[in-house]
């Protein structure tokens, strides 16, 4: 794959509602996968600076296990309070049995 995108995990390394924090480029992200799909999140919530990855995946959304706060995977949007700030979001796609991630500049 070219255009910017990059191996970032096996296809099947991760079994469905779970994460694996992942270092892409100095940025600390988060790759989950759910039923429905993988995704690629900053790992740091938005409202206070805890890792995402102690939290936990319902659905498409995770949970912030310091304040409660949920987000959603696709978009990065705060589903509830405290939070009320998005976090990063980033294409990803699996092909050759890889997930490959385009994290930008």
């Amino acid at each position: 794959m070219n255009d910017g995108w990059i191996p970032i995990a096996d296809a099947d390394e991760l079994e469905v509602d779970q994460m694996k924090p992942v270092d892409v480029g100095g940025r600390r992200l988060l790759l989950v996968r759910t039923a429905q799909s993988h995704y690629l999140i900053d790992e740091m919530c938005s409202h206070e600076d805890y890792s995402l990855a102690l939290g936990c995946v319902q659905g498409e959304r995770i949970k912030c296990s310091l304040h409660g706060s949920y987000f959603d995977l696709a978009t990065g949007d705060p589903l509830d309070e405290p939070a009320d700030e998005a976090i990063g979001t980033y294409p990803v796609r699996v092909a050759d049995g890889q997930v490959w991630a385009q994290i930008g500049d």
